[in-house]
């Protein structure tokens, strides 16, 4: 069974810096996009950042410049590293997955439980 970890979220001045990971663990045979969301209270979960196998990334235009997401396709692991964090950063931080975990099985998407990541002073 795939499971997806995030790690690295708590509470942090505006202007600070914090670095999520996310780790995926159980059978997987490929993975094909990894990536990072967010769901604010009272707001829809949007996607922050993602990257695919082949490099190619997407930023949600408000992080554009200030996040940088990374990942290490051999590890099944993913990184959201959050610079110059604003209050409205705030939220509880998703990972995400489209894997495969057999070789003729389907792809999936899983998710991680989430991480909170709080910008206050």
């Amino acid at each position: 069974q795939v499971q997806l970890v995030e790690s690295g979220g708590g509470l942090v001045q505006p202007g600070g810096s914090l670095r999520l990971s996310c780790a995926a663990s159980g059978s997987i045979f490929s993975a094909y996009v990894m990536g990072w969301y967010r769901q604010a209270p009272e707001k829809q979960r949007e996607l922050v950042a993602l990257i695919t196998s082949d490099g190619n990334i997407n930023y949600v235009d408000s992080v554009k410049g200030r996040f940088t997401i990374s990942g290490d396709y051999a590890n099944k692991m993913v990184y959201l590293q959050m610079n110059s964090l604003k209050a409205e950063d705030t939220a509880v931080y998703y990972c995400n997955m489209d894997l495969k975990a057999f070789r003729y099985g389907i792809r999936r998407i899983y998710w991680g439980l989430g991480t909170q990541v709080t910008v206050s002073s």
